[in-house]
C-alpha cells in the first residue's frame, strides 16, 4: 500500500530537495469551475473586491486545462503534477473488476504520489480538505479530510447511523473524525435565511424533502458542502498550522451546472422564465460567495505565507441548452459547457506583485507549490515552476522521482461498496452515462493525444471487449488505427460504429478523414456532410468541408424557398430554446407555407411539439419528415424515441 511505503520515504528523502525556501506556509484554494471572464466581469463591477486585490497586488493568469474537462481527472493532475495516463484517474467512476459494480474513484486508484504524500516524505505537515479522489484518507503528516466527508454526513444520521467510529477512511487521523463531523453542515441544517440571496423560494417550497434530483435540494447540498469545507479548512489552518493547506470548494461548479443557463440570460419565456425568477441570481451569488471566502482566508494569512487560488476550468454561462426539455431535470448542461481556461492567482510571500502569468498549465501547479515549500520538484514531473511570478529561483531538480517502490502495483483497486449518495449526485449533474463509465476511453484518448497510438489502440480494444456495442469506442479505435495508417481495419470499426449508432457524427468524420487520406475527395466531402447533418453542425467536419470546398454549407442544392424555410426553422429553434414556444410554432407555420416539401421544417416542428408536451403532434411531424426523406436515420431514431416515450407504462410501474 502507498501509505506504508511513505513511512520509509520519510527517512530516505535526500536533504538537498528540502532547501531553498523562506520560512512560511502555503494555502491552496481550489475553486471548481471559476471562470476567468466571469471573475473579470464581476470584479470590474466592484462585486469581487478580494479577487481584484489579488490581481492588483499578486500575480495572475489563466490556467490552461486539458481534455476531457472532468474534475477528478484535473484535480488529480493538479495535485500530482503527473499526466492522467500516469496517475490513472480517468473519470468520476470506475468498474470494480471483481463484481462489475460501478464505483466512485478513490485514492487507491491513483497510481502516483500527490503533494500531501511528497511533503509528508519531506518532513512537512499538510492539511487537505475535500480534494477529489482522497477517500479513503491516506496516512499523512497532518490532517486529511477526504472528499467523502460531506456525503458520509449528508443526513442527520450520516450513512453510519450517527456513529462516527464507523466512518472508516473518512478522515486521517481517524481520531479527528468526530471533531470534523461537528463542523459539517448538512442540507437539513440550512435555514431559509441562509440562502435567500441565492434563490427566491417561499418557505413551503424550501421545506420540501431532500432529493438530489431536485434542483433546490441539490443547491442546498452544494452550499452546505462549500460552507463545511470552508470552515474545516480555516479550523485546520488555525489549529494544526500545516506547512501546506489544500482546500477544495465545489459550489460554483454545481451551481453553474444547475443554473448556469439562466445567468444574465435575456428574453426567456415560459418555464425558463419561471426558473429564472427562482434561480436567476444563484450563480452570480456563488461567485460573490467565493470572493467572500477568499477574503476570510486572506484575513488569516500571515506575512510569511503564500496563497494560491486556482480553478480547474471555466464555465460558459448564459448558454441555453439546444433541447430546453433538458432544463426540466438535472441533465441541464453536463460537461459540454466547461471552458478550457481556469484561473490562477499567486499572492503574498515569495510572489512578485503585478506580474501576468503566461502559459501556465495544470502540470505546473505541483512543481510551483513544491518550490514555494522549499522542495525541489522531481525530474519526472513534466511541469515547470512558474518562476516569473516568484522571487525565489527555480530550484535545481536533483531527485529522479518521488514515486515509491512498486509504482502502480502499490495502488489497489478499492473494493468498498458504492456510496449511493455520491453516485446519485453524479447522475443528477449528468456526468454518468447510461452504460459503461468512460475512464478507460478517457485514458485511451489521452494516450492518443500524447502520440502513444499503440497504447491507445490497446485500451480501446479492451473497452470494446468489455462492451462490443460501444459505438464511440469503435469510432475512436478507428481513429487510432488510422493514425498508424491501418485504414482497412479502421473502416471496419467505423462501419460498425455507424451500424450501432447511425447518428454518430465522429464516425462519419473519421471515415471522411480516411477517404481524404486515400485521395477520394468526393467520398470525403459526402461523409463530412453527414457528420454535420447528424451532429448538429459538428465543428471538425465543418472546418474540413470548408477547407475542401470553400464553404461549410451542406444545403447548396436547396431551392430559395427551402433556404428561407430553413432560416425560419432555425429562428423557431432559437425561440424554443428560450421557452417561447408559441412564437416558435408561428415561425414554423410560415416555414411550412413557404416550403411544404422540406423535411427540415417537420423535424423542427416535431422538436417544438415535444417540448410543448404534445407527443402525438411530435410523432405526426417526424412521420411527415420521414415520408419526405425515407431512411433518414435521424428521423428514424427520433420516431423510435417518441413512440417509446408515448407508450403506456407497464402495469407493475403504475
Amino acid at each position: 500500500m502507498r501509505h506504508v511505503l511513505l513511512a520509509l520515504m520519510l527517512l530516505t528523502l535526500p536533504a538537498s530537495v528540502r532547501a531553498g525556501a523562506e520560512e512560511g506556509r502555503v494555502v491552496v484554494l481550489g475553486i471548481d469551475s471559476l471562470d476567468p471572464d466571469v471573475v473579470e466581469l464581476l470584479a470590474s463591477e466592484g462585486k469581487m473586491p478580494n479577487f481584484a486585490k489579488l490581481r492588483k497586488e499578486g500575480a495572475f493568469g489563466r490556467l490552461r486545462s486539458s481534455e476531457p474537462i472532468l474534475s477528478p481527472i484535473i484535480w488529480t493532475t493538479i495535485a500530482t503534477g503527473k499526466r492522467p495516463t500516469e496517475h490513472g484517474i480517468g473519470d468520476f467512476t470506475a468498474i470494480n473488476e471483481k463484481t462489475g459494480e460501478r464505483l466512485p474513484v478513490t485514492s487507491q486508484m491513483r497510481q502516483v504520489n500527490a503533494l500531501w504524500n511528497i511533503l509528508t516524505g519531506a518532513g512537512k505537515s499538510v492539511g487537505v480538505v475535500g480534494w477529489w479522489a482522497t477517500w479513503p484518507a491516506e496516512s499523512v503528516n497532518g490532517v486529511l479530510v477526504s472528499d467523502h466527508t460531506c456525503y458520509h454526513f449528508l443526513f442527520e444520521d450520516g450513512l453510519t447511523g450517527g456513529k462516527t467510529d464507523d466512518a472508516i477512511g473518512i478522515v486521517h487521523p481517524p481520531e479527528r473524525t468526530e471533531e470534523i463531523a461537528a463542523l459539517v453542515r448538512r442540507p437539513t441544517d440550512v435555514k431559509h435565511s441562509d440562502i435567500t440571496s441565492f434563490v427566491s423560494v417561499d418557505e413551503a417550497d424550501f421545506d420540501r424533502p431532500f432529493e438530489f434530483h431536485d434542483d433546490l435540494s441539490h443547491f442546498k447540498w452544494a452550499w452546505a458542502t462549500a460552507e463545511s469545507y470552508r470552515q474545516i479548512g480555516l479550523e485546520v489552518w488555525k489549529k494544526d498550522h500545516p506547512d501546506l493547506l489544500m482546500v477544495y470548494i465545489e459550489g460554483v461548479d454545481s451551481s453553474s451546472h444547475l443554473f448556469g443557463h439562466l445567468f444574465r440570460a435575456e428574453g426567456l419565456g415560459g418555464e425558463l422564465a419561471e426558473q429564472q425568477k427562482r434561480f436567476g441570481q444563484t450563480v452570480e451569488q456563488m461567485y460573490l460567495y467565493a470572493d467572500n471566502l477568499l477574503g476570510q482566508y486572506l484575513e488569516v494569512l500571515g506575512e510569511n505565507d503564500t496563497l494560491v487560488v486556482l480553478s480547474d476550468h471555466g464555465f460558459e454561462l448564459g448558454a441555453l441548452h439546444s433541447d430546453p426539455s433538458k432544463t426540466r431535470d438535472m441533465r441541464r448542461v453536463s460537461a459540454r459547457n466547461h471552458r478550457i481556461d481556469g484561473v490562477l492567482y499567486l499572492y503574498g510571500n515569495q510572489v512578485k506583485p503585478g506580474v501576468t502569468i503566461q502559459g501556465a498549465g495544470l502540470l505546473d501547479i505541483a512543481p510551483t507549490i513544491l518550490a514555494l515549500e522549499g522542495v525541489a520538484p522531481a525530474k519526472d514531473m513534466p511541469g515547470r515552476v512558474v518562476h516569473e511570478a516568484l522571487t525565489i529561483a527555480d530550484p535545481e531538480r536533483t531527485v529522479a522521482t518521488f514515486e515509491t517502490a512498486g509504482g502502480a502495483e502499490a495502488a489497489e483497486t478499492q473494493d468498498a461498496s458504492v456510496d449511493p449518495a455520491i453516485l446519485a449526485r453524479l447522475e443528477a449533474l449528468g456526468y454518468l452515462e447510461a452504460e459503461s463509465p468512460r475512464s478507460t476511453k478517457n485514458l485511451a484518448a489521452m494516450s492518443f493525444e500524447e502520440g502513444d497510438f499503440e497504447k491507445s489502440i490497446e485500451a480501446y480494444r479492451a473497452q470494446i471487449e468489455r462492451n462490443p456495442k460501444d459505438a464511440g469506442a469503435h469510432s475512436s479505435l478507428a481513429g487510432a488505427l488510422g493514425a498508424v495508417e491501418r485504414y482497412d481495419e479502421a473502416l471496419v470499426h467505423l462501419d460498425e460504429a455507424i451500424r450501432l449508432n447511425p447518428l454518430h457524427a465522429g464516425a462519419y468524420h473519421n471515415k471522411a478523414v480516411i477517404h481524404e487520406r486515400q485521395g477520394d475527395r468526393e467520398a470525403a466531402i459526402e461523409e463530412y456532410k453527414k457528420a454535420i447533418r447528424f451532429g448538429s453542425g459538428y465543428e471538425p467536419s465543418r472546418q474540413s468541408l470548408k477547407r475542401l470546398t470553400g464553404s461549410a454549407a451542406i444545403d447548396d442544392a436547396l431551392t430559395d424557398e427551402q433556404k428561407l424555410a430553413g432560416k425560419l426553422a432555425r429562428d423557431a429553434s432559437v425561440a424554443a430554446r428560450k421557452g417561447r414556444y408559441d412564437e416558435a410554432m408561428e415561425l414554423l407555420d410560415r416555414a411550412e407555407r413557404v416550403a411544404p416539401d422540406y423535411s427540415l421544417v417537420y423535424q423542427y416542428r416535431s422538436n417544438v411539439a415535444f417540448l410543448m408536451g404534445d407527443k402525438q403532434a411530435a410523432m405526426a411531424a417526424v412521420e411527415k419528415a420521414l415520408a419526405l426523406e425515407p431512411g433518414n436515420p435521424l428521423f428514424e431514431r427520433n420516431l423510435e424515441h417518441l413512440k417509446a416515450a408515448s407508450a403506456p407504462a407497464p402495469a407493475s410501474a403504475r
